[in-house]
């Protein structure tokens, strides 16, 4: 049989194993019930097996019957702050928690995985890292498993390595899609305080006002991003948060505001994070102010290398079809931590979509807590990530 034909005979295993950890989203670092999960599931295959110590990880490494390259094959496990609203008979039974952004369909398709290539561990050319990882939702989980030394944990460090995500809108249920370079932004935040000297709201030229100063900076950012960069290496700035004041009539002592920073190049993140900065606090001087500002950078870019991200592709229309791989005219401006493995080691990170409803533009996206996931999906994402494993190490023989 083949590995599509043995997936789809444990889709029900892989759908139960989903909904259970779908009801106790855990979020953050520490998973203790997630990865007590993942280690009952994994129990009995062939695996080295290994637990974080700074994080929940998960760590499984399969040994190949023959020598070859090793594939690292990657699955988050973590949640998103969110209060469940999917209505789905199997809701998160953790309150102000939910997997809203499918990485329980990641983490039961990783484990899919796993026992699909078990199986065939001793026609295997090479070794296979299962990466089962918690805090990508913005803890960098895959920073610290790198750290931990994920990218050498079968003795060798990993050739290759794959990973996964779902979509619960956007793209069409069972559509896998991806594109060559960057496919998902770098990712930094902005924090800002102007401090300037309150007063009076009838009397504004007897103070020194943060507000306006503040406001200034935001409109500021935006002009900056689209007459500094380039249109074709684009940067986005938005602020999501703004506080200043207490009354109406009152100029207060400080403003401050942080922003959402996303870019898509090395170059382009380094840039604006010394750009952002000066123009703030230039501002600030200019009107006799002064300004604390930082710049936090999170994840770089998501940066597929163009022939793993080519051989990924013709995987995909082999094994599902030619009209099953969407190759996406632009990037994605959400931020993922697997952009850390791609940075150490060449590979390729795709989109399946997962989508409940007939129409994937109307849809609730990932991160709703309306969003739901269609987890028939399951199947073909293990059978794609066992592919992957299986024609990487044959690709060097």
């Amino acid at each position: 049989m083949t590995l599509r034909e043995d997936a789809t005979g444990m889709l029900d295993d892989l759908v139960a194993l989903r909904r259970e950890l779908h009801q106790i989203p855990e979020i953050g670092l520490r998973l203790p019930k997630t990865q007590d999960m993942v280690l009952a599931a994994l129990d009995g295959l062939p695996l080295e097996i290994s637990t974080g110590t700074g994080l929940s990880s998960v760590t499984a490494v399969l040994r190949g019957g023959k020598p070859g390259p090793t594939v690292l094959l990657r699955g988050d496990m973590d949640a998103l702050p969110v209060t469940e609203r999917s209505g789905v008979s199997f809701s998160s039974r953790h309150e102000g928690a939910m997997h809203a952004c499918g990485h329980d369909l990641h983490t039961a398709g990783l484990v899919g995985a796993a026992r699909l290539l078990s199986a065939r561990k001793d026609e295997l050319s090479g070794d296979i890292v299962f990466m089962f990882q918690p805090g990508e939702e913005g803890w960098d989980g895959a920073g610290l498993m790198i750290e931990e030394g994920v990218l050498t944990s079968a003795g060798r460090p990993v050739d290759a390595a794959y990973g996964l995500h779902v979509s619960s809108a956007s793209e069409p249920n069972g559509m896998f899609a991806g594109r060559p370079g960057p496919l998902m932004a770098a990712s930094g935040g902005l924090f800002v305080r102007v401090i300037g000297s309150g007063g009076h709201g009838s009397a504004p030229h007897r103070a020194l006002d943060p507000v306006a100063v503040a406001c200034e900076m935001v409109t500021a950012l935006q002009t900056m991003v689209t007459r500094r960069f380039d249109v074709f290496d684009p940067v986005v700035i938005t602020v999501g948060q703004f506080h200043a004041g207490t009354r109406r009539n009152i100029i207060p002592d400080d403003a401050t505001f942080e922003a959402t920073v996303r870019s898509f190049s090395a170059e382009a993140a380094e840039r604006v994070a010394e750009t952002a900065v000066r123009l703030c606090q230039d501002t600030a001087t200019a009107y006799g102010l002064k300004a604390e500002v930082t710049f936090e950078p999170e994840y770089p870019a998501t940066v597929n290398n163009a022939d793993e991200h080519d051989f990924l592709a013709d995987t995909v229309r082999e094994v599902f079809g030619e009209e099953r791989y969407h190759l996406m005219d632009n990037p994605l401006s959400g931020s993922e931590d697997f952009s850390r493995v791609l940075n150490e080691v060449p590979g390729a990170y795709v989109f399946l979509g997962a989508c409940c409803s007939d129409d994937p533009e109307t849809a609730p996206y990932n991160h709703s807590p309306l969003a739901a996931f269609d987890d028939g999906v399951l199947a073909d994402g293990a059978a794609l990530l066992a592919e992957l494993a299986v024609r990487r190490q044959a690709r060097a023989e």
